[in-house]
């Protein structure tokens, strides 16, 4: 499986190709570079986030999942950059429990680029699985509100 690896704010990521379709961001160096177009379009989106000069990714994304996380992480990518939602939100809309959109955030392959890191709880910023925990998720947060002219909302 073709990946690429960037240096970024919130560590080392790795990001996987499959059938022309990114199918996994992962943190940490992949062992295996390959540039596709692909890969190399998402590295230069990536750096552009980064960067604070693009807020949205326009690539081609295939989660590996379940119906239900599927429903959770297209309700995700309806989440405006600079916006957070509550996990109860998501679940109105995708169905299930604020926890069952939790596990199903947990799971997601491709965070960033499918943004979990842009659901909260409704008592705070809740939880989250990537890079260093709330850490990263804060870094993110903050980056896409700057960009947005908006405020964290805790």
């Amino acid at each position: 499986m073709p990946q690429i690896s960037l240096h970024t704010p919130v560590g080392d990521i790795t990001v996987s190709e499959e059938d022309g379709a990114i199918v996994a961001l992962d943190w940490g160096w992949g062992r295996d570079q390959a540039e596709t177009p692909l890969l190399l379009r998402a590295r230069d989106q990536l750096h552009d986030f980064f960067d604070g000069k693009r807020m949205d990714f326009d690539l081609k994304l295939a989660p590996v999942g379940t119906d239900y996380q599927r429903r959770v992480w297209a309700a995700l990518c309806d989440i405006p950059a600079g916006a957070t939602r509550t996990y109860i939100d998501i679940a109105r809309v995708a169905g299930g429990s604020a926890r069952s959109v939790g596990g199903a955030n947990g799971r997601n392959p491709i965070p960033i680029l499918i943004p979990c890191h842009r659901v909260v709880a409704t008592t705070g910023i809740g939880g989250y699985s990537g890079g260093d925990g709330l850490a990263t998720k804060l870094i993110l947060l903050d980056l896409e509100a700057r960009l947005a002219g908006s405020k964290l909302p805790f």
